[in-house]
């Protein structure tokens, strides 16, 4: 789920930004530019741990612009989530169709057909709510539940999950503010 990782990046650079904190500068703007950036093959950048300073090499004038192309290496703190890994999030949002779920920047969907049998037919939606058959387990707004990743996709840079809590040792955990 969470993992450090060296990656590269590009920062371009205005000829008023440059002087004598320009490495301090280049640091700030690439914080700015990807931390809370989806990555395709590597994930949520949730931090940037460190930047060594002689990792942000020399910049290339750009002939149009006068801008100054950096080319910054840098070691980031990264949230993927994993095919069958287990989470625990916070539900945001149900409706008729399941409820949506957040583990801190990654909403994972959890559809009524990944319910256990006994919540099949349990949308509330005075409550907004599921329940199941014998009243003893309720998913609203703000409980935590413990679930199964079993798909996701990138789209726009943004990562979404597919979950479940049909297997064992899965669903309610705790019951949030209400409870």
């Amino acid at each position: 789920m969470f993992y450090v990782k060296s990656l590269k990046h590009e920062i371009v650079a205005q000829p008023a930004l440059f002087g004598p904190k320009l490495k301090s500068t280049i640091v700030r703007l690439l914080k700015e530019e990807v931390e809370g950036l989806a990555l395709a093959e590597y994930g949520y950048v949730v931090n940037v741990i460190e930047v060594p300073e002689h990792e942000i090499k020399s910049g290339i004038i750009e002939y149009d612009t006068g801008d100054v192309v950096f080319s910054v290496k840098y070691t980031a703190l990264l949230l993927r989530p994993f095919i069958n890994e287990v989470l625990d999030a916070v539900v945001h949002q149900c409706n008729t169709l399941g409820f949506f779920a957040f583990v801190g920047p990654l909403r994972i969907f959890v559809s009524k057909h990944s319910m256990p049998e006994d919540m099949l037919n349990g949308w509330n939606p005075d409550k907004d709510s599921w329940i199941s058959d014998d009243k003893e387990v309720v998913i609203s707004s703000g409980c935590g539940v413990r679930l199964r990743i079993k798909g996701r996709t990138v789209e726009q840079g943004n990562i979404t999950a597919i979950g479940t809590i049909k297997d064992s040792y899965l669903g309610l955990m705790d019951e949030g503010e209400e409870g």
